[in-house]
């Protein structure tokens, strides 16, 4: 199997999959700062619970998609559980997800569902 098929095989994402991997692609982030920035990017349509959230961490992690960080907050911060980081492998699945997305996106244009350009 090549390494295009093997990502393919996981497509299409579920959104809160593909907004954990969004939420780690500017740094390392730790379960509540992951919870945050998947609400603030989906625009409050995602409202992450800790369980649910790790139960998606821990499956990510044996995909090869995230990797514990060694990034740790300063020693003031009360937050001290694990940091998460994107892998190569996570970013390259998020990236053919992107695609298939604009592609999608195209396609409702085509059929004038959107406009281009059109915000959701």
């Amino acid at each position: 199997m090549s390494h295009r098929d093997d990502i393919e095989r996981h497509l299409p994402l579920k959104a809160v999959v593909f907004h954990i991997l969004l939420a780690l692609l500017e740094e390392p982030r730790h379960g509540y700062g992951i919870v945050l920035e998947v609400r603030v990017r989906s625009a409050e349509r995602i409202r992450l619970q800790t369980g649910p959230l790790y139960r998606h961490l821990r499956k990510l992690l044996d995909l090869g998609w995230v990797e514990e960080s060694d990034h740790r907050p300063a020693e003031d911060d009360p937050r001290r559980g694990a940091y998460y980081r994107i892998t190569a492998r996570g970013r390259a699945v998020a990236a053919a997800e992107a695609t298939r997305l604009r592609t999608l996106l195209a396609a409702t244009g085509e059929l004038g569902l959107t406009s281009p350009g059109e915000a959701p």
